[in-house]
């Protein structure tokens, strides 16, 4: 049986181009390959050739040296010298026999070479070959990239659980030393008064919120990685801002003391209530004030506002009003931030130059990101240096 007849199933729709300015040699071809199952274009010079690749869309192309025009050699090169046409196999086709002319057919980035007159049997085995040479190429592309993509979701993943296992010690850190400040400071006055020291029912209150607080949080956490690998959770409830704010001041009193710095509350109770999730949301206030007091030398005021951002108008697209918004703010009157270091606040793991002398890894704007980002709202910052920062977010008015 002639290799004409055994053509297999793989090639069938295979597509070869060929080019020959020769008719009677593109006769034999076309009505060879066509026989063995293969799709067949023709071309009778290289630039008509190159001119109709694009939508002929060649599995192979076999080429004539000899030609009109630019010769094969230098139809050749310019397809190699092409990202979309350069893995295209390409095979010589010619009378020529002498050596220079096969390396140099070699060089500019052919796979073959074949000598007219053809041996139809030898010319489908070498056709067959390279395209099952280059099918493997391309499966092997195609797995390296699949390979590519794998890595990219287990790297992805890792950092994760990196950024997760850093948020639960980063977040725990200002509740657990402002309440080692509360014990020093009754550890104080029961010195001063030769070991008796009566504890307040409100400093036992503050106590227990703190530590209630510190569970609520690693239960959120906890539910937030399993729910979403590096996302936020929200449980939200209706919530007052001032209220909420005022207990934030009780809690931060002992670490405000302690670095000599003033906290001024201007939220007004005329505000509506937001849906919130409020153990979020007081990660964000902790980061923020945490944030000013290690950027900034003792002595500081911090001012926390909170305005009712104007309705906009109907878009066009939604044809119905726009989402109305309360501007929070965390205004200090300290240093200042370069704005180099303002764009870049936000990503993760970017500290400040003042900080870098302060335990921590850069975590806590990143989570105000990502917690703001859940409530639906937008965060960023303003400053000018020496004056102060204002950093600033927005929360909706509805879920």
């Amino acid at each position: 049986m002639s290799q004409t007849a055994s053509a297999t199933n793989q090639d069938e729709a295979s597509t070869i181009l060929l080019v020959d300015d020769v008719p009677t040699n593109l006769g034999v071809l076309v009505q060879s390959l066509s026989a063995a199952g293969y799709k067949v274009r023709v071309a009778q010079d290289g630039e008509s050739a190159i001119a109709q690749i694009p939508y002929a869309k060649p599995d192979l192309i076999l080429l004539d040296v000899t030609m009109p025009g630019i010769d094969g050699f230098e139809t050749c090169r310019r397809l190699k010298q092409e990202p979309a046409t350069q893995a295209i196999p390409v095979i010589f086709m010619s009378a020529l026999s002498e050596v220079f002319d096969k390396v140099q057919g070699f060089q500019v980035g052919g796979v073959d070479y074949i000598t007219k007159p053809f041996e139809i049997d030898e010319v489908l085995v070498r056709i067959r070959t390279h395209l099952a040479i280059q099918s493997l190429q391309n499966q092997l592309v195609a797995q390296n990239h699949q390979l590519q993509a794998e890595i990219r979701e287990r790297l992805k993943a890792q950092e994760s659980v990196q950024v997760f296992l850093h948020a639960v010690s980063h977040d725990l850190r200002n509740p657990v030393t402002g309440g080692l400040m509360v014990l020093k400071s009754l550890r104080e006055e029961a010195e001063a008064q030769n070991g008796a020291a009566a504890i307040a029912k409100s400093v036992l209150d503050r106590m227990i919120q703190s530590h209630d607080r510190q569970l609520a949080l690693i239960n959120s956490l906890l539910e937030t990685h399993a729910n979403e690998v590096g996302g936020v959770t929200l449980q939200r409830q209706p919530c007052h801002l001032h209220e909420f704010v005022a207990a934030l001041e009780a809690d931060w009193e002992p670490m405000l003391r302690h670095n000599e710095a003033t906290l001024q509350t201007q939220i007004p109770t005329s505000l509506p209530q937001l849906p919130l999730d409020p153990n979020q949301l007081y990660r964000v206030y902790e980061n923020l004030l945490a944030n000013a007091l290690k950027h900034n030398p003792p002595g500081l005021t911090i001012t926390l506002t909170a305005t009712l951002t104007p309705p906009l108008p109907p878009s066009a697209e939604a044809g119905a009003a726009q989402p109305q918004f309360v501007r929070c703010t965390v205004q200090d009157n300290g240093n200042g931030i370069p704005p180099e270091q303002c764009a870049t606040m936000f990503e993760l793991y970017k500290r400040g130059e003042q900080a870098r002398r302060h335990v921590g890894l850069g975590l806590g704007l990143y989570l105000c990101r990502q917690i703001i980002t859940a409530h639906g709202g937008a965060i960023g910052v303003e400053s000018t240096v020496g004056q102060g920062t204002v950093f600033w977010f927005t929360l909706p008015l509805a879920a």
